[in-house]
């Protein structure tokens, strides 16, 4: 599970869905949430919490141009390539943090991935949780 801390900045709703963006070290982030019956008291602005994804929810692009609608995009560079027969690990460094993304062999191949490489990272805010610090 990749973990970053941040500072939630905004809060909005509508009905039971929540955006929440958080500042991490200067850079934004987006989680949307379906919120139950009552919000919990430490989803508030100014509050300190970490966002979480899965490694399996992590998209990997090289040399990316033009408008995309996915908000959280890390740039990062590949530190190690564990190769797979069907998946792939990719560990990364994302400011000073490492995070790792799990996608197919194939797409290493295709995007011709390698140590020292640069990538954004891609992550749908309805794929990142927050948990109380």
């Amino acid at each position: 599970m990749n973990r970053l801390s941040g500072i939630i900045s905004k809060i909005q709703h509508s009905g039971a869905i929540l955006l929440a963006d958080v500042d991490v070290d200067g850079q934004n982030f987006s989680a949307m949430l379906i919120e139950s019956a009552t919000r919990p008291e430490w989803l508030q602005e100014g509050n300190s919490i970490d966002l979480v994804f899965k490694e399996t929810e992590v998209s990997l692009a090289k040399g990316l141009s033009g408008m995309i609608s996915m908000r959280n995009r890390m740039k990062c560079t590949v530190t190690y390539v564990e190769r797979g027969e069907l998946l792939s690990k990719i560990s990364l460094q994302f400011l000073k943090y490492a995070i790792t993304s799990a996608i197919t062999t194939r797409s290493v191949d295709s995007l011709d991935l390698k140590i020292g490489d640069e990538v954004e990272a891609l992550v749908k805010a309805n794929e990142v949780s927050l948990m109380r610090k």
